[in-house]
């Protein structure tokens, strides 16, 4: 029997801090033939080096054209920043008939995504989806196991805490800094109330990873929490720098965008990025992502459900890639694909997850206990003790 065709992939965004570990995942698979793409060469043969193949092509996605896509079957944009990303790449795959996938964070884009391209998707016979990274494919997949048979949802929190020695791009940084001190629209209390980026300071215990900050975040998830999950009482998303001086800094430098008296921190991205490099030897390799829900179990009783992944040694930054890892290897191994844009929500599951957790050594605990209405995020949020596996 020959062997079958190799599924041939086109990374875009290959030689930044997430494209990079995605290309590493990838390289490796399979039946899987690599193309790493991006702006410069240099950074994409240094990555090519590093990981032991692949494919290099210079390739920019706000200038690529169809003809560019020719010959892959699916082109996964991890370039970043979503916040403000243009549509180039998605009309070029549609129009060469190229599946897509991005790992999109950014409100607007993955909200809106469905909306934008889902005609003109189906009408091409083309897949698309946004969002195939940390939220909300793994964020959704966590809740899908914990809330599986339960007759309501009361509440879903949400935080994602990498440590401070983890590498950083400048498409991470313009992200954060797109909604520091801007109005952020959140479920809270039964309600839409606006709270401000950045904002909401709260100190939460992360497991092994400790007692982080936490601040409010403008991410899909205020929305597709919602949407998906319709959760009675409150829908909250996260995040926090290990550092002190960087989470509560970046606080204090949000008020003026809070104020009114400038428009964005984004222009200061440059500098912020310098000063966080600079502190990278200072705080730890210690990530964390946290996932709380409260509701009524199938046997009607009120219980908190939450599941908690530990990454240490620098491995948290492949966590946001594993989704499109999931991704690849279903279609490379023939999965049904259906013709339309969409999140990745519900298209991967934890089991999905489990091999490359194992491999990295990332560690996640799931833990079930009766709620104590007492509870509040800023204490004991994520803290569980019964019925806890690994």
């Amino acid at each position: 029997m020959p062997d079958r065709r190799a599924f041939r992939v086109l990374l875009i965004g290959a030689s930044g801090v997430f494209g990079s570990r995605l290309a590493e995942r990838l390289v490796v698979e399979p039946d899987v033939a690599l193309t790493l793409a991006g702006r410069r060469q240099g950074p994409l043969e240094a990555v090519r080096e590093a990981i032991g193949g692949g494919a290099v092509r210079c390739l920019d996605r706000d200038r690529i054209e169809p003809r560019d896509l020719a010959g892959y079957d699916l082109v996964i944009d991890a370039a970043g920043p979503f916040q403000a990303s243009g549509t180039r790449l998605v009309e070029a795959a549609i129009a060469a008939r190229v599946d897509y996938c991005d790992l999109a964070d950014g409100r607007d884009w993955v909200c809106g995504f469905a909306e934008r391209f889902d005609p003109a998707a189906k009408a091409a016979g083309v897949s698309l989806i946004t969002g195939a990274s940390s939220i909300p494919a793994l964020s959704h997949a966590a809740i899908d196991q914990l809330v599986a048979g339960w007759r309501a949802i009361d509440s879903i929190r949400i935080g994602i805490f990498p440590g401070n020695r983890a590498p950083r791009g400048r498409a991470v940084v313009e992200a954060i800094l797109s909604y520091a001190g801007k109005p952020v629209t959140v479920w809270k209390d039964g309600a839409w109330r606006q709270q401000w980026g950045w904002g909401g300071l709260k100190r939460v215990h992360a497991g092994p990873a400790g007692r982080r900050w936490a601040s409010v975040c403008d991410t899909p998830e205020q929305l597709l929490l919602i949407e998906r999950y319709r959760p009675r009482r409150s829908a909250e998303f996260h995040a926090g720098m290990e550092l002190s001086l960087l989470h509560l800094g970046l606080s204090a430098l949000s008020l003026p965008v809070r104020w009114g008296w400038i428009g964005s921190l984004r222009p200061r991205a440059g500098p912020l990025l310098s000063l966080a490099q600079w502190l990278i030897p200072f705080g730890s390799d210690r990530g964390a992502m946290l996932v709380a829900v409260d509701g009524v179990d199938g046997a009607g009783q009120a219980v908190k459900a939450t599941w908690r992944l530990n990454a240490d040694a620098n491995r948290g930054p492949y966590v946001p890639v594993l989704a499109a890892v999931a991704l690849v290897r279903q279609r490379r191994d023939g999965a049904a694909v259906e013709a339309g844009a969409r999140t990745a929500s519900g298209l991967v599951t934890l089991a999905d997850f489990a091999a490359d957790f194992a491999d990295l050594h990332i560690a996640s605990v799931t833990t079930m206990e009766p709620v104590n209405h007492s509870e509040h995020y800023g204490s004991v949020a994520f803290s569980g003790h019964a019925a806890e596996s690994t």
